[in-house]
């Protein structure tokens, strides 16, 4: 498998022992580096400000011994840079008696570009305009007498594989206007940071927060090395933060500190950024710059292996804490946008629809809150049970321990009666067929319209996005509401957010019916069973949520192909799913989604939660007649 082939680049950041003052040595040192990482794949490896001299050389600089020495020092490193490209930084002596600090790209034996830094800073610890000046406005190609003939700009872009990327040193970044923005809108998906900060204290975390910010701005990834500590601690201390974020995420991330030299090796995917800056109109909209050249190689490196770790449950933070902030901001989300649906249609009541299940459980937490929120004893609360032909035992017993935790009166309305009226008034010939299971969910959903007119009040929706991006909902049935709370939130979160409510907020016997729920399978209960018990069980039905959850990401979110999200899907499921098992699932997936967009055409209004959405009117417009057949002949070749 090459996962080149799937938008994957790996890339590596080092921050190697210097010998300051000495580039042959420092030669030597990144060479070595330049071995360990082409053995592990690294298509391209970057390393700090001034590496070959060492950044704190001081004046040093006008020393040209020194210079002459950082010339023969990236010779040896161009000639053996092959297709792995390899950035290092050193001072440029230019003919009309400049010095620049530079990043020199080289591949294939030779520097193939050369960028110089802008923003030299003059300011507390640092006096880099006593050697260097700035880059901006050079655009020219040199004849080095020692390195060949190369273009020093810093408009230029470089090829890696399909991909481009661009460079921009240290202060640069922390410009009000980087160089980066303008190398991005030109068409570089990757900014490349050569870098010499020190350390001091909460630095850190702001340089984090400084490149994955950059990295969002310019919805690219940002590898990001600085020096380490071999450098001159005689007034400063450097610590070879190294770094790689991704649209906002910084994807790895180095310890500090190492004196032994230390690198970081990560995976970017420019499929994922090129889809991401398509759906940007403010980004593709934006002026581009001009008289951006490109250099290098597009001959794309194969990469046999993937270390990029995908989450199972994508929707759902991997910590505890994060899970917690997530969970209260959502909760705020929801709550806050029925009550203000509340305010503008004057409602007297909430109309909601209790079953023991999963998703009304979570409407009704959130039927609570912005109740807390409108602070209005005017405003009441109307939950209804419903059972019918199918339903359990077990739920309606967990309907009314619900309503007794939540302080509230249950109202009961049998549909049996009038489903069976129903069915006769129409001929139905008894089977427990589509026909009778949907009379079912459209009785109810007439009863919470009635009732919301009988009490002045609204329905409240409760349908997942999970079940509407499968269109596991009955058209002008549980479809249907006056405003859905979880009209965004998927299954897999439904359930997190559910038990953070029990184990965070909810009193003693609100946290026991909760945990009740959480036990109980996900069903619709419109077949009923000899015993009395559950019958129906969704995922058995249509497929494992949390595969269909993964898919419903990587599809909508990220934009990846049926065979990316397939192979994904395979690695980060190992030992839970075969790959048959995924396969038929995803086949699943696509045939559901596509046939069932007219469900979803016709939604009701609610909150948008987070960057996943299927609003007919915002985030996901589709044609209901969409053509599924070539994705699902595609998938069965997997």
């Amino acid at each position: 498998m090459n996962y080149a082939e799937l938008g994957y680049v790996r890339v590596a950041a080092v921050a190697p022992i210097v010998a300051i003052g000495n580039p042959l040595r420092n030669a030597e040192e990144i060479l070595r580096w330049l071995e360990d990482t082409r053995l592990a794949g690294a298509s391209l490896i970057a390393f700090p400000e001034l590496s070959i001299s060492g950044y704190t050389s001081e004046d040093l600089f006008f020393n040209q011994d020194m210079l002459d020495q950082c010339e023969q020092a990236i010779a040896q490193i161009a000639a053996a840079a092959g297709v792995q490209v390899v950035i290092v930084g050193a001072p440029l002596q230019l003919y009309d008696g400049r010095l620049l600090n530079a990043a020199f790209v080289c591949q294939h034996g030779r520097v193939i570009g050369v960028v110089p830094k802008v923003s030299n800073p003059n300011y507390g610890e640092f006096y880099d305009k006593r050697w260097f000046v700035s880059g901006a406005g050079i655009d020219s190609f040199i004849d080095h007498p020692v390195l060949g003939r190369f273009k020093v700009s810093t408009s230029q872009l470089f090829l890696l594989g399909e991909t481009r990327f661009a460079v921009e040193i240290c202060e640069d970044l922390w410009q009000p206007l980087p160089p980066s923005s303008y190398h991005v809108l030109a068409g570089a998906e990757l900014i490349v940071n050569l870098s010499a900060s020190n350390e001091l204290v909460a630095k850190s975390e702001y340089r984090r927060d400084l490149v994955r910010m950059a990295s969002a701005q310019g919805i690219c990834a940002y590898l990001y090395t600085s020096a380490g500590p071999t450098e001159s601690t005689r007034d400063i201390v450097f610590g070879s933060h190294l770094m790689l974020a991704e649209n906002g995420a910084v994807l790895v991330e180095s310890e500090r500190f190492d004196f032994s030299g230390t690198h970081l090796i990560g995976e970017f995917d420019w499929q994922k950024l090129r889809h991401d800056r398509i759906k940007n109109n403010t980004f593709a909209a934006a002026a581009r710059p001009e008289n951006y050249t490109i250099a290098g190689d597009s001959a794309g490196a194969v990469l046999d292996t993937l270390n990029r770790h995908y989450l199972c449950h994508p929707f759902v933070p991997d910590d505890e804490d994060g899970l917690s902030a997530r969970a209260s901001e959502i909760f705020r989300i929801q709550a806050t946008g029925l009550a203000r649906r509340v305010m503008a249609s004057h409602a007297k009541t909430l109309v909601l629809g209790v079953s023991g299940g999963l998703d009304s459980t979570l409407a009704l937490l959130v039927c609570l809150d912005a109740l807390a929120m409108l602070n209005s004893a005017e405003i009441k609360l109307l939950p209804v049970t419903m059972p019918g032909p199918a339903s359990s035992a077990h739920t309606i017993e967990t309907a009314h321990r619900l309503a007794n935790a939540a302080n509230t009166s249950l109202e009961v309305i049998a549909i049996d009666k009038a489903v069976s009226q129903h069915l006769a008034d129409i001929s139905h010939g008894g089977d427990f067929d589509v026909v009778f299971e949907n009379a079912q969910a459209r009785e109810r959903t007439q009863i919470l319209f009635d009732l919301a007119n009988k009490s002045g009040g609204i329905v409240i929706g409760t349908g997942d996005l999970s079940e509407l991006a499968l269109g596991w909902c009955t058209y002008n049935a549980d479809h249907m509401s006056s405003y859905n709370v979880n009209v965004s939130v998927p299954k897999t979160l439904v359930k997190y957010l559910c038990r953070w409510h029990a184990r965070h907020r909810a009193s003693t016997a609100l946290a026991d019916a909760l945990v009740r729920v959480l036990d109980t399978p996900v069903s619709p209960e419109l077949v009923p069973s000899d015993d009395g018990e559950i019958a129906q069980e969704t995922e058995s039905i249509i497929g494992p949520y949390e595969l269909h959850d993964f898919f419903i990401y990587h599809y909508l979110r990220n934009g990846f192909s049926a065979r990316k999200i397939y192979i994904l899907a395979v690695r980060s499921f190992t030992g839970k799913y075969g790959n048959t098992e995924i396969k038929q699932w995803l086949e699943v997936f696509y045939r559901r989604f596509y046939t069932q967009q007219f469900k979803r055409s016709t939604l009701p209004a609610g909150p948008k939660i987070g960057s996943v959405s299927l609003s007919p009117r915002g985030d996901w417009r589709m044609p209901d007649e969409a053509d599924v057949s070539a994705i699902v002949a595609q998938i069965k070749q997997f």
